[in-house]
């Protein structure tokens, strides 16, 4: 970054469930100090099965725990007064069970570079989708289809941008889509290297109704499609789940093939409202298509 002056820094996409939000404003504002105020700090809700089977804690209702867990990291970082904070998911002091009677408000030791880091959330439900327009300051959806982008997502952030204290639009809102890009000759061969991936999201990342991919990629249309994926996934036929992914939801989701092609798919991105693309490649080729295709 110390050679560099315009470079940004995502944190990726952070778990809420897996660090508490005291530890999330401190290292977002070491890390925007590290990087000269070029963080922006992207936040999730994760799935129930990893809330409750990896990280021991209970699913509770995420939107509630989403909304104060953003407050408490901005209020953190604004550094205004002691921290003080008492909803239904997060009390701080805590002074409930257990607890010794000896906690107090603190404040960051650390002085941030700056008092409002942009904080992004990773959406793709219409509730989460929702309050992501209606707090944060841009959407980080996955498997995001221009195609799908009226009808799938438009009512949802609309209906937060209309929660929003004094209104907002998508024009004061980054939507910052994540698109897998693979470049090559053989449009088949590119989309084959993606339905691995995407077979694990929709078959196996998260249980029987409880999957937020599957679920997504019903809304797409692709309802049978993907019962199959799922129900070959969980049979352990994770081979036949990857060859059940439709060629076409590979292509509304991901840009594949020879750079003409991918160039050719990238005006739906842009004449649908995305306002940043966040590649995911293996290919270093890849990054250099998309360098030329978007500057």
């Amino acid at each position: 970054m110390a050679a560099t002056t315009d470079l940004h820094v995502g944190s990726a996409i952070l778990q809420m469930p897996a660090r508490t939000p005291a530890t999330t404003a401190s290292t977002a504002a070491t890390l925007d100090l590290l990087t000269d105020g070029r963080l922006t700090l992207g936040l999730g809700v994760s799935g129930p099965q990893v809330v409750e089977g990896w990280h021991g804690m209970p699913w509770g209702k995420p939107l509630v725990r989403t909304r104060e867990y953003v407050e408490i990291v901005r209020a953190i970082l604004a550094r205004e007064r002691p921290l003080e904070h008492e909803g239904a998911e997060y009390a701080i002091p805590y002074r409930g069970e257990g607890a010794t009677g000896l906690g107090k408000p603190l404040k960051l030791i650390l002085h941030p570079l700056r008092a409002r880091i942009p904080i992004y959330l990773a959406a793709i439900g219409p509730k989460n989708v929702a309050l992501a327009a209606e707090i944060a300051d841009g959407w980080l959806p996955l498997f995001f289809s221009p195609e799908r982008f009226e009808t799938a997502f438009r009512p949802a952030l609309e209906e937060g941008f209309a929660r929003a204290p004094g209104g907002r639009s998508l024009a004061e809102f980054d939507v910052a889509a994540l698109v897998s890009v693979v470049t090559g000759d053989d449009v088949q061969a590119c989309r084959d290297v993606l339905k691995p991936s995407l077979a694990l999201y929709i078959g196996g990342m998260g249980a029987k109704g409880r999957n937020f991919y599957n679920a997504l990629a019903s809304r797409y249309g692709y309802e049978q499609e993907a019962a199959t994926i799922q129900e070959l996934y969980l049979d352990g036929r994770r081979g036949e789940a990857a060859m059940a992914v439709p060629d076409a939801l590979v292509d509304e989701i991901a840009l594949v093939g020879p750079k003409e092609r991918i160039a050719e798919r990238l005006a739906a991105w842009r004449d649908c409202g995305v306002t940043t693309l966040i590649c995911q490649t293996p290919q270093r080729e890849a990054l250099q298509v998309m360098a030329e295709l978007v500057t």
